[in-house]
């Protein structure tokens, strides 16, 4: 079962002057909400959502949102900024997974620390390249980790529907 899920942000402006300013573009709006849809589609509600602070992420974030139930909860990670510590992530998730055992917890965070994360989550060597919107769906369990069981992207979901 997922309880885990990994999310890099949608396309975003080009690089300015302050990189945690940068907004999703029409098509980072635009393919979030597919990947939104799908994931409605495929799974329960999150308990959590938490998000890098930087203002992508929380667009990305917010879009994912609109299409969970309303009892998930978002908040910001400083820790999922993009060159975050996997090992904080990992730490933050292990002390919500013990809280409470059947949260499911959804992360938008940026490139490469979503590939880090994956790999922190799952085994060694396993750090998948994320492009825009994409995400990896992990069934993790703190005292044992976990095991990938999915990595969807925009361009999957456009192949699947043609």
């Amino acid at each position: 079962m997922v309880n885990i899920v990994i999310m890099r942000h949608g396309e975003a402006e080009p690089l300015t002057k302050h990189d945690s300013q940068r907004q999703l573009t029409s098509r980072g709006k635009r393919e979030t909400l597919q990947m939104a849809q799908w994931l409605q589609n495929c799974y329960s509600a999150f308990s959590d959502v938490w998000a890098s602070p930087y203002l992508r992420a929380i667009q990305t974030a917010e879009i994912m949102l609109s299409k969970q139930g309303a009892a998930s909860q978002f908040q910001t990670q400083v820790e999922l900024v993009p060159d975050g510590n996997p090992q904080k992530v990992l730490d933050l998730i292990d002390i919500r997974l013990n809280e409470q055992p059947d949260a499911k917890i959804l992360l938008v965070s940026h490139m490469p620390l979503v590939s880090f994360l994956v790999e922190s989550l799952t085994q060694q060597g396993q750090t998948p390249v994320f492009s825009t919107a994409s995400l990896c769906g992990i069934d993790y369990q703190p005292a044992t980790g976990g095991r990938l069981l999915e990595k969807v992207a925009p361009q999957d979901l456009a192949l699947l529907s043609h």
